[in-house]
């Protein structure tokens, strides 16, 4: 059935591969920048810049 539905032409097929992995990066990349966040907690940019970078109302 899946088959004869999705691989009968081949442009159907095609936006179907293109699109599975499309949406296969994009769960595939957030999962990974979500670890990579988890096990770098606390020693990158994003989580120290607080201190070290003054905040525009104390320039004033």
């Amino acid at each position: 059935m899946l088959h004869s539905a999705l691989f009968r032409r081949n442009y159907v097929m095609l936006t179907a591969v293109f699109g599975a992995g499309f949406f296969f990066e994009m769960g595939f990349n957030t999962t990974m920048n979500k670890i990579w966040d988890y096990n770098n907690r606390g020693r990158q940019w994003k989580d120290i810049r607080h201190k070290y970078v003054e905040s525009e109302e104390e320039e004033e």
